[in-house]
């Protein structure tokens, strides 16, 4: 039994803090002598004008290539690498529904999203934008952030690649409620508008106020999702209670020589071996150097007491996810997780787009830097680490999060969700990409709102065609699925 009652998370041969930025700081604009920056020029002149390369209306264009990989090949090439023992259990989850698929498929829609047009302004994008990636969570405060809240796919790319995913899977999750044809439709029509009207206005802000915008109760009022509103109180109110320690009062027990262990919950939660316990415990000291350091004292008052390995998600099935039990002297638990960070889906894309493809140290550095360079409230216990020579993330578990599930929401709220999810988007794009150049691409007509519903439905209508041929292996027994969990 791996269990370590008192031995505090140490904070010794803690470097420097959080690693260097990817690149350097800017130079400041010319005054007393400093050098001219940013270049002149207008930006939103700029996105204007690349209406004449990449028209707003041709982002309505879905025609897949001949090249294009079938859908079982696909998954099957995406979960190379994962443990196979887990792998029946992510295609019995994504063979569920066509939704389901898509979230699990973002390398497969990168592909094809690779062949559309794009307007090559650079952005940190998630990757994996779907609708059910967007949820609530705590901040240090107490309080809660809407945002999104998965990054295992972040990287710098096109920001319609983001805008699109989430359309077409609004449309995916209508289908999947029973909502007709046109109130799916209206729903990526509305989170494209809702996105350009978001992107004008932070493109207008005083830049501090833009940087600083946080999704709050203001937010169901700029998006006219009141509609919604019984939904959000209610996911807050589970949230609230989704925390450290409920989550230890259902998952541990009392151990033999004192504080708690976890108890198996197969499949989703098992005890590891002490070995691979101590190797997750033991990495604890290189995530330590990632976090700022006046996290430190807040962990060194904790102890590791447990290891477990705990299932997550669907497009992360298969992936080496472990959850970290600590407690504080008054035995209070603080649960963390320490998840797989592999590359991201889109990375082989990247160059097809016309974009370059990046050199990664660190995968678990990715995903936390690309997160925070989102987010406007992240988890302050958010870093990286390394076992075994794989690289993982560390985050909270269970840190007050909730979520909406849009599978599931009647059809008078589904738009409501669209508006609220790519007003979401846009707030998100705007720290890495200039707000005014989108903007100034984007316009104030509803030409580019039109074309990004159309190629939602049809992109839907391709990723239901690709759910059947899942459906239809797992009937013929070419690939292997286990449902029901």
């Amino acid at each position: 039994m791996f269990v370590r009652a008192g031995e505090a998370v140490g904070v010794t041969q803690v470097g420097a803090g959080v690693a260097a930025q990817e690149s350097a700081p800017p130079r400041l604009p010319r005054v007393r002598g400093f050098a001219e920056w940013p270049a002149g020029g207008s930006p939103k002149d700029e996105g204007k004008a690349l209406r004449q390369q990449v028209p707003r209306g041709a982002h309505a264009t879905f025609e897949p290539d001949g090249s294009r990989p079938d859908a079982v090949s696909a998954v099957e090439e995406s979960s190379r690498g994962r443990l196979p023992e887990l792998t029946p259990l992510r295609i019995g989850r994504m063979a569920a529904t066509p939704f389901a698929f898509l979230r699990g498929a973002a390398g497969l829609m990168a592909y094809d999203l690779a062949r559309t047009p794009v307007t090559r302004i650079r952005a940190q994008i998630c990757g994996d934008a779907h609708a059910a990636n967007f949820g609530l969570y705590g901040d240090a405060r107490g309080g809660l952030v809407i945002d999104l809240n998965d990054f295992d796919e972040t990287v710098h790319g096109p920001w319609e690649w983001d805008l699109k995913r989430l359309a077409a899977s609004l449309v995916l999750a209508g289908r999947a409620a029973g909502a007709d044809e046109d109130t799916c439709r209206k729903a990526a029509h509305d989170a494209a508008g809702a996105y350009r009207r978001t992107m004008r206005l932070l493109a207008k802000l005083p830049v501090l106020d833009a940087w600083n915008a946080i999704a709050d109760e203001e937010l169901v009022s700029h998006t006219d999702a009141h509609d919604l509103l019984g939904t959000l109180e209610r996911v807050s109110e589970k949230a609230r209670a989704n925390t450290s320690g409920r989550f230890a009062a259902k998952s541990t027990e009392p151990a033999e020589d004192g504080g708690r262990r976890f108890v198996d919950a197969q499949p989703v939660l098992r005890r590891v071996p002490d070995a691979e316990a101590a190797a997750v415990a033991s990495s604890l000291a290189e995530y330590l150097t990632t976090l700022s350091e006046d996290r430190l004292p807040l962990l060194a008052r904790h102890a590791v007491h447990d290891v477990a390995f705990r299932v997550v998600g669907t497009g992360s099935v298969g992936t080496r996810s472990y959850v970290v039990l600590l407690l504080d002297h008054r035995d209070e638990p603080l649960v963390l997780q320490v998840k797989e960070a592999r590359p991201s889906a889109l990375l082989p894309h990247l160059a097809s787009a016309g974009f370059e493809t990046p050199q990664v140290a660190h995968e678990g550095r990715r995903v936390v830097l690309g997160q925070k360079r989102m987010q406007v409230v992240s988890d302050i216990l958010l870093g990286w680490t390394t076992v075994d020579q794989r690289p993982f993330q560390v985050r909270q578990f269970r840190n007050r999060k909730g979520s909406v599930d849009p599978a599931a929401l009647a059809a008078d709220q589904l738009d409501d969700y669209g508006r609220m999810t790519g007003a979401l988007l846009a707030r998100a794009h705007s720290h890495s990409a200039d707000p005014r150049r989108i903007a100034g691409y984007c316009g104030k007509s509803e030409e580019l709102d039109e074309a990004i519903a159309a190629f939602a439905v049809s992109y839907a209508d391709r990723t239901e065609a690709d759910h059947a041929d899942l459906v239809a292996a797992v009937r013929a027994g070419r690939i292997a699925a286990e449902t029901g969990v």
